[in-house]
Formats: structure tokens, C-alpha cells, sequence
């Protein structure tokens, strides 16, 4: 019997809407437990972060409880960003029963010091979950894309009406914050406990 490569059992996964299959009779693969609970997504930036807050049931069951992006100015030095980053996830941490934090890797850029920036924003949040004892998982843009819309090179825009097709809530003009929910959401498809 031949086995399916990884890329291929993922377009099925995503084609299911991101549920498990019916089970197979296999006994040496066990099914691992899906997600339930609430899920702090970050859409990381030094001046324009998003969050969301996503309290997810099923596929079928997606809430979003809080969303917010973190507008800083000009006027404010990388420092009093990260700080200003690190209290939003903790005000986040505060008001919610957060099960897991998912946050959104680093986009390639070709500009050291840009990455050196986004490095420290995706920091500040993490540390924060990570001092509060949260387990957070790190997700790329393609994968997040492809979990949620079905397209690793979908636009801002597709992801907004795509979260907006599963949460009910319209993002049209708020893209960091869907692109949060998205990832969020991605973390809940797709995460299995071991």
C-alpha cells in the first residue's frame, strides 16, 4: 500500500474544512485530540499588531470573543512598542481564559534591520505568554493561508472574507486583526495533542 506524501494529506485535511476523517482501521494510528478552547492569535509589527481572541468548539463553532490592532506612533521608540506589545498580550491573558497563544512567524524580508524589528515585536508577545506559563506555537504566513483559505498566496483581503465566512464577523477593514483570527484559527485546524 502505498503512503500519501505530507503536501497531499494536507489539501485533503484543508478540502475537509480542516476536520478529521472518518477513522481508519488502522491499528497502530491512533487519532490525536482535536482542539477545543481559546486561542490568542498575534499578527505581529513593531507599530500595527493585530489580536484576536478566538474561542473555537468545531469548525462549525468559531467565536471571535476580542479582537484589537495596537496603532502606535511615530513618535514612540522601539522600546515603548515592545512594552506597549507586551501589555496588550498581557491585558489579552487577563480578561480570557487563553488555552494556547498562536502567533505568526517572521515573513522573509530583505531588509536586516525590518527583520531585526518584526523579531523583536513577535519577542515582546511571546515572552509575555511564556511568563505566564501559555504554550505558544509559531505558524508561517503560507501555512496559516493555506489552513484558512485554501491558497498559500491568498491576499489580505481573501483572508478577511474567508474569516469572515467562519466567524461570522466582517474584518473588511481591520486586516491585522484578521490576519490574528487567522492565525488563531490555523492553530486550531491543525493542532493535535500528542
Amino acid at each position: 500500500m502505498s503512503r500519501k506524501s505530507s503536501r497531499k494529506l494536507w489539501a485533503e485535511y484543508v478540502a475537509r474544512g480542516g476536520t478529521q476523517a472518518a477513522k481508519q482501521p488502522q491499528a497502530s494510528m491512533a487519532l490525536s485530540a482535536q482542539f477545543s478552547g481559546v486561542v490568542l492569535g498575534i499578527d505581529p509589527s513593531l507599530r500595527g499588531s493585530g489580536f484576536a481572541v478566538v474561542d473555537y468548539r468545531s469548525s462549525s463553532d468559531i467565536r471571535i470573543l476580542e479582537t484589537a490592532t495596537l496603532g502606535l506612533k511615530r513618535d514612540l521608540t522601539q522600546i515603548d512598542c515592545l512594552g506597549a506589545i507586551g501589555n496588550q498580550v498581557e491585558d489579552f491573558i487577563d480578561q480570557h481564559q487563553i488555552k494556547h497563544v498562536a502567533i505568526e512567524e517572521t515573513i522573509y524580508v530583505q531588509n536586516f534591520q525590518t527583520a531585526q524589528v518584526l523579531g523583536a515585536a513577535r519577542g515582546a508577545a511571546i515572552a509575555v505568554a511564556s511568563m505566564r506559563g501559555l504554550p505558544v506555537f509559531e505558524y508561517a504566513p503560507l501555512r496559516v493561508k493555506k489552513a484558512v483559505v485554501g491558497l498559500g498566496r491568498a491576499s489580505k483581503e481573501q483572508v478577511a472574507r474567508t474569516v469572515q465566512s467562519l466567524t461570522g464577523v466582517d474584518f473588511a477593514k481591520r486586516l491585522d486583526e484578521s490576519d490574528a483570527a487567522a492565525v488563531a484559527i490555523c492553530h486550531a485546524f491543525t493542532w493535535r495533542e500528542s
